[in-house]
């Protein structure tokens, strides 16, 4: 009997189950894969970046060192300028106080001029005024005029603020109307103080040294007094050429002299006289003095 040839049976290649973590397929990836590839990919990417993949300590470094070196560089191109331009600095320097030094020098001898000329001015006019006929008038004028230095008898008048205004330093000025507020002394004060030795006779009268004429003016400036605009400081000492006694009485019971004692009691301003055997005041500076004389000559007049 014949047979139907056999044929191997079929096998069919049974399926693979399925994995019980194939819905955790991220982490799987994490699991599977190391992260030293991430690492070198991003060093990959910086050092195609050019970054040159150094650590950021160094790179501070590097960046700390560059600066430092740019710093000293310029430090040093200063110091070598300062160092080129230092003689030129320096002969600047010195031609400027060579300057200075030639300017006071010829600043002083023209004022050792001008006092030479000064002092010939007044010997010529004192020649000029004793030879007007009369000496005696022409030397009395000058005295008046106070274009002669004078020396006699007389009073010394010392008048000073007030021990309060002068610790203080400070007060405001007396008002125009009476006596307000301060023992400071101001100037006209010191106009009527002069006017009162005029009055009672004085010849000749000068200020801190200042002498005064019949041109002379007492002004102030803020507080300091001007006497022919010359700044005058406290104490103010007045110096009254004349016959001493009768002045020192007439001045201090002259209405002058009780306002200055009014000064003294209600404001406390420091005053003082005394009678002198021999004061020295000096010839006013620039002045002037012109007599003129009536002309005796008659003119004939010409017929035509």
């Amino acid at each position: 009997m014949c047979g139907m040839p056999q044929q191997p049976p079929v096998r069919s290649t049974p399926t693979r189950p399925a994995r019980p973590d194939a819905s955790m397929s991220l982490l799987t990836n994490v699991m599977d894969h190391s992260l030293d590839d991430g690492y070198a990919e991003a060093a990959a990417r910086k050092k195609a970046a050019g970054d040159g993949g150094l650590p950021r300590t160094l790179r501070a470094k590097l960046g700390l060192a560059a600066g430092l070196v740019l710093a000293a560089l310029v430090v040093t191109v200063g110091a070598a300028q300062a160092r080129v331009a230092a003689p030129v600095v320096a002969k600047e320097r010195e031609e400027l106080v060579d300057r200075i030094d030639r300017e006071t020098a010829a600043a002083d001898q023209l004022e050792e001029t001008v006092d030479k000329l000064r002092d010939d001015v007044s010997a010529r006019q004192r020649e000029a005024l004793k030879s007007t006929g009369d000496s005696d008038q022409g030397e009395l004028v000058g005295i008046l005029a106070g274009a002669v230095e004078v020396h006699g008898p007389g009073v010394k008048l010392i008048v000073n603020d007030s021990k309060e205004t002068a610790s203080s330093g400070g007060g405001d000025p007396r008002g125009t109307s009476g006596f307000s507020d301060t023992g400071r002394v101001r100037d006209r004060d010191m106009q009527r103080v002069v006017n009162g030795l005029w009055e009672s006779g004085a010849e000749a009268i000068s200020i801190n040294g200042q002498r005064l004429t019949a041109l002379s003016a007492i002004r102030a400036a803020g507080d300091a007094i001007l006497v022919d605009n010359k700044p005058l400081v406290p104490p103010y000492t007045v110096l009254a050429v004349g016959d001493g006694e009768r002045l020192s009485t007439r001045f201090q019971d002259s209405a002058d002299g009780l306002y200055l004692h009014a000064l003294q009691e209600n404001f406390g301003i420091r005053t003082g006289i005394s009678v002198q055997d021999d004061l020295r005041l000096p010839a006013a500076p620039s002045v002037t003095v012109r007599t003129a004389q009536p002309n005796t000559e008659k003119t004939e007049k010409g017929t035509s």
